[in-house]
């Protein structure tokens, strides 16, 4: 397995003319990876309208609309222009596709694409820095795309592929799928650790956990190192963050949104909490 299709998603609002430093950062990212893994590299830049029709009196909205779709199709031609002069002379190679949309269509779009990549390259979804409508893309990619996606931390793009690897395991769908699927930098790194956080007495491999995966990895040829740890945090995402310190992890591969997206966004969740904080990159899938 390797990765042949990496996307990235770059979308402006009605007042953004230029992709901000960090969708800048991810395509950065993803052109690196495109090299690594000698794949191609989809760039997708979305106009975002962001008019709702019930602000409205009925008599104004169809110049209000006019308008509205009017500026996002010259901020998506913002932006495929300066992609345009960022990738001239690229030794990758790549193609840029260019929509409009609505926000309730911009999951149908963004998980379009995502259903063709083998892997999509995103900035951290929440923060002041995060982009317009990341939440929405990265989801779309995860759910409607069926996609992994490689989410990255705010500031310059990280080392890319990383040496050393932490792999979240709980046993889950999610977590397998994101093991899977982060098949091409397993195989890559010097040191994969599978990491697995206070396993319940009664689980599938209890006598010795992550043995199962362990063996999976070892026959592909990524050889692994299993830390069982306890819950020394109320938080798991905090005991992940914690690890990743003190072993100098440059990547986390784990599943995403084990509950539903509503009850992360509310309650919060450990996919939540991980991508609001993260500082190494994190892959992705479900």
């Amino acid at each position: 397995m390797s990765y042949d299709t990496i996307l990235t998603v770059m979308a402006g609002r009605d007042q953004d003319k230029q992709p901000n430093a960090a969708s800048l950062a991810a395509l950065t990212a993803a052109e690196t990876l495109c090299s690594v893994f000698d794949a191609h590299l989809d760039i997708f830049c979305l106009g975002l309208d962001q008019v709702h029709a019930g602000f409205y009196y009925p008599d104004a909205a169809p110049q209000v609309f006019k308008d509205a779709i009017d500026r996002a199709v010259d901020s998506a031609r913002a932006v495929e222009a300066i992609v345009n002069e960022r990738m001239r002379g690229s030794t990758v190679r790549w193609s840029i596709d260019t929509a409009v949309a609505q926000l309730g269509g911009v999951s149908a779009l963004v998980g379009q694409k995502a259903r063709f990549s083998d892997l999509v390259v995103m900035p951290r979804p929440y923060g002041d820095d995060a982009p317009p409508d990341t939440v929405a893309i990265t989801e779309a990619a995860l759910f409607q795309g069926s996609a992994p996606v490689l989410v990255l931390p705010p500031g310059a793009p990280p080392e890319l592929p990383p040496r050393r690897i932490l792999i979240a395991w709980n046993e889950g769908e999610e977590a397998l799928d994101a093991v899977r699927r982060s098949l091409p930098f397993l195989r890559g790194a010097e040191t994969v650790e599978i990491l697995i956080i206070a396993p319940p007495p009664s689980g599938r491999d209890a006598a010795e956990p992550g043995s199962e995966l362990s063996q999976m990895l070892a026959r592909k040829g990524v050889p692994t190192k299993i830390s069982v740890v306890a819950q020394t945090y109320p938080l798991t995402s905090d005991v992940i963050k914690q690890h990743t310190l003190e072993t100098a992890a440059e990547m986390v591969v784990m599943g995403g949104y084990g509950h539903s997206r509503f009850r992360e966004a509310i309650l919060g969740g450990t996919t939540r909490n991980m991508l609001q904080d993260a500082n190494i990159p994190i892959l992705m899938a479900r």
